[in-house]
């Protein structure tokens, strides 16, 4: 059984940084893997995507201040958050599309 579990999420003040990671178990963890975020009372939206050779997407407003990268060495997805911003608060979780696995989130408050 495949697993994703995410880790790295914190209070940070605007401007701030944080790095999430989502460590996967198993073989399936080499393909794609994205990053989503819920934030209160809206509804889950994706974020960023990395596949198994390294291109990457990502939604228009974190274009220039996130960025996802992988660790295939360690099954491990990254997601670089700089210049957080208040609208950035909400629950992020990693999900591996090919199989609908999903992981159980990280908080990431952003406030002063």
């Amino acid at each position: 059984q495949v697993q994703l579990v995410e880790s790295g999420g914190a209070l940070v003040q605007p401007g701030g940084s944080l790095r999430l990671s989502c460590v996967a178990s198993g073989r399936e963890s080499l393909y794609s893997i994205a990053w989503h975020r819920q934030a209160p009372g809206k509804q889950r939206e994706w974020v960023a995507h990395i596949t198994s050779g390294g291109t990457t997407n990502y939604e228009d407003s974190v274009k220039g201040r996130f960025t996802i990268s992988r660790d295939n060495t360690k099954y491990t997805v990254y997601l670089q958050m700089n210049n957080l911003q208040p609208e950035d608060t909400a629950i992020y979780y990693c999900n591996l599309p090919l199989l609908g696995i999903w992981g159980q989130g990280t908080q990431v408050t952003v406030a002063s």
